[in-house]
């Protein structure tokens, strides 16, 4: 059959054609997520760049930091100006020397922390502040402000903090508050574990000079170290005796700490009372410390130490 005239269109008809719909569609929906991956590449490159940079800047940082930092507390409000410098050149001289830096720190400025404990506790919140203040430093050497550095040709890593020559030099199985404390330093410690190098005296451990290395465990230390109980419990010997303690009955301090004799980094002069049996300084040792010439009444810090220093005086202009 045939008609005169076409159909006519449905009146419900698509003006064009489904494929084209489709095809339109599917162009739009290639097109936004071609533009979304080229904005994902670009933001991927962009932080590839940013975190290269960075890990470049933190190296960077890191290979230029000190390895080590000398950490010397004074009490500006006992001591003179002119033996604060004399103690200061002694340090810079031989951080100087081998690349180190230091960092002073003045009692009053942790008198806030204390809370009304002995002055010498400030020295635990100064090393702490060093190592915030230093934080890709490998090793932090506290020394006390009545002491000077005689040898200064000897570096911190011959001393003490180089693996094979720290185990040569470990005392072990030994009382580790003297004479008889039946808590023995760890007999099976290796260098590469230490985290704290001490000495002790006659009678206790020494907090008047100590080498303690960067790290979570060396800040938990001092936090332990600085607890409000400790420092109230009014310990005869006050943050000496709160080190006695604390080495003694926490196995996590006592497994990180490794002891060396007296000379190395602690040699007393012949004034001082206390040294060991080998403890007293001798020409060509690192170290010479007047201990107790600040608490004694018969003595008098400057004076004990002025020949010491002259010696060194001489000793570096040669």
């Amino acid at each position: 059959m045939q008609f005169a005239l076409p159909p006519r269109k449905s009146h419900h008809a698509h003006p064009y054609p489904r494929s084209s719909r489709v095809s339109f569609q599917r162009r739009r929906q290639l097109k936004a997520a071609a533009v979304l991956g080229f904005a994902l590449l670009s933001i991927l490159f962009l932080f590839s760049r940013f975190a290269s940079s960075s890990d470049t800047e933190s190296a960077a940082i890191f290979s230029t930091a000190p390895e080590v930092v000398l950490v010397t507390v004074f009490d500006r409000d006992v001591l003179s100006k002119s033996y604060i410098e004399k103690v200061k050149k002694n340090r810079e001289y031989y951080a100087a020397r081998h690349g180190y830096t230091n960092f002073f720190a003045n009692t009053s400025d942790y008198e806030y922390t204390l809370n009304n404990a002995p002055r010498s506790w400030a020295v635990i919140p100064a090393v702490r502040h060093a190592m915030t203040q230093h934080p890709h430093s490998a090793y932090f050497f506290h020394l006390a402000p009545h002491s000077l550095i005689m040898n200064p040709s000897v570096s911190i890593k011959s001393l003490v903090t180089d693996s094979k020559r720290l185990e040569s030099l470990m005392i072990k199985d030994i009382p580790v508050v003297p004479p008889d404390s039946v808590i023995r330093t760890f007999s099976h410690l290796k260098g590469q574990d230490v985290d704290l190098i001490l000495t002790q005296d006659k009678e206790d451990l020494s907090s008047g000079s100590f080498i303690l290395r960067q790290g979570t465990w060396g800040k938990y230390f001092l936090d332990v170290w600085f607890d409000p109980l400790y420092r109230n419990y009014n310990f005869a010997k006050a943050e000496t005796h709160a080190l006695d303690h604390i080495v003694q009955w926490h196995p996590t301090i006592l497994a990180k700490l490794a002891l060396v004799p007296q000379r190395i980094i602690n040699a007393y002069s012949r004034d001082s009372n206390g040294a060991t049996a080998d403890g007293t300084y001798k020409d060509g040792d690192f170290l010479i410390r007047a201990m107790g010439c600040d608490t004694e009444a018969k003595r008098n810090c400057e004076q004990e130490l002025e020949p010491y220093y002259s010696q060194w005086r001489r000793s570096i202009s040669r």
